[in-house]
């Protein structure tokens, strides 16, 4: 008799419990925005800086001239072809070498160390400076890149010798290109 008095208070409780309307508790943000404005400015201040570090490099060679890319990187021609017309499009190869120094023209990688490089334009993932780079560049000519950190390695640099947000200059050659033979055209369909 004791055990069903005692199922029948447990019973009793459990349907209380399931019957009363219980409200879900709200997840308590205390966001207020102020860590991402942080980050804006920060960001804001490290790209200006950076710029003004570029702007003064080309300042001071008068002898060359320097082209402002709408992507946010300056170049020059070291070596410009006149009798090649076409650039390298996404899919096609590129066979290309390059060199990188800071800023300051002190060697960060030869030519040499990095080897003949081999990419699938638009297809591989290089540095954003170079993957938009590469389009303009026509087979022959070799041109000479000035980019901020984040069109470069960004904020974490790369692992070796390039530190966090360092703007850095390429010098690069490219040898050739071709279309990539491998990649079947779509059909077109019927109709």
């Amino acid at each position: 008799m004791k055990n069903i008095h005692i199922y029948g208070v447990m019973l009793s409780g459990l349907l209380l419990a399931c019957c009363t309307q219980q409200e879900a508790r709200k997840p308590v943000s205390h966001t207020s925005g102020t860590f991402i404005k942080e980050s804006i400015q920060r960001n804001k201040k490290l790209i200006n800086d950076e710029e003004t570090l570029i702007a003064n490099i080309i300042k001071k060679d008068t002898a060359k001239s320097y082209i402002a890319s709408p992507r946010g990187y300056w170049y020059r021609y070291d070596v410009k072809s006149e009798t090649e017309t076409t650039t390298p499009v996404k899919g096609d190869i590129a066979y290309f070498e390059y060199s990188v120094t800071n800023l300051e023209g002190e060697v960060i990688y030869t030519t040499e160390e990095l080897q003949p490089q081999t990419y699938a334009v638009d297809k591989q993932n290089i540095m954003m400076g170079l993957r938009d780079g590469i389009k303009l560049m026509k087979k022959g000519e070799k041109i000479t890149f000035l980019f901020p950190s984040h069109m470069a390695y960004g904020y974490h640099g790369d692992d070796d010798k390039i530190g966090t947000n360092q703007p850095i200059i390429c010098t690069v050659t490219l040898k050739d290109f071709k279309k990539d033979n491998t990649v079947k055209p779509t059909p077109k369909p019927t109709e």
